[in-house]
């Protein structure tokens, strides 16, 4: 496990949009989840691993956008998935 995020240059979007209705994929499919993630590279937002589908860490995966963001209300923490880092970023 790293002690830094070797990422931190990939982050683009550092504040929660004001408004979000859920989980982008779970709510196109009639999904549920449990907590939300959002992509600091794209602003995308998805779902975290301890829910069904597990969107966000699929999303990584699948287009290398590394960094997400708690977006659940009070947290302000945020992962990197390669460096497998928690962290809270601050510009």
């Amino acid at each position: 496990m790293s002690t830094s995020c070797s990422h931190i240059d990939t982050i683009q979007f550092d504040e929660l949009p004001r408004a979000i209705a859920g989980c982008e994929e779970c709510l196109a499919s009639g999904s549920w989840w449990l907590h939300l993630r959002m992509y600091q590279t794209c602003g995308h937002i998805g779902c975290c691993d301890s829910s069904p589908n597990r969107h966000a860490n699929a999303r990584a995966r699948e287009t290398r956008h590394q960094i997400v963001r708690s977006a659940e209300p009070g947290e302000e923490w945020s992962y990197c998935y390669v460096d497998n880092l928690a962290f809270v970023f601050t510009r």
